[in-house]
């Protein structure tokens, strides 16, 4: 089980916990009973495999966020770069580009992040 792969229903769980925690265990198995028809022990289970991805913690029955969902989704853009562009991220833009124009907003927002980098790299 990758990380940072979620099935549909894992990500709706998990933006649920984004959007609530911290919460009670107790009230989160109520809630998606609710939301998703869920019944107490679907609740633990998918909380138990999210926990074990180090994105959530359950502790003394309250769910508390250990990964933020920025924090998450930049995992994810790693990763889908790491696994289909050799990790390079030029590589993924070229791909990117070729299909998709770029914005003049987006440039100039690639444009700030590089020139950000290469302020840090200076001595």
């Amino acid at each position: 089980m990758e990380r940072y792969k979620l099935g549909e229903m894992e990500a709706r769980f998990a933006d649920l916990i984004w959007a609530q925690a911290p919460i009670r265990s107790g009230d989160l198995a109520k809630l998606c009973e609710k939301q998703f028809d869920w019944k107490r022990t679907t609740t633990y289970t998918m909380l138990k495999r999210l926990c074990s991805r180090g994105i959530f913690s359950n502790e003394n029955g309250t769910v508390l966020i250990k990964m933020t969902k920025e924090e998450f989704q930049a995992g994810q853009g790693s990763a889908f770069i790491q696994e289909h562009f050799e990790g390079s991220l030029p590589l993924f833009l070229t791909a990117f580009s070729r299909k998709n124009k770029l914005k003049k907003e987006d440039v100039e927002k690639l444009q700030q992040l590089i020139d950000s980098y290469r302020k840090e790299e200076k001595p």
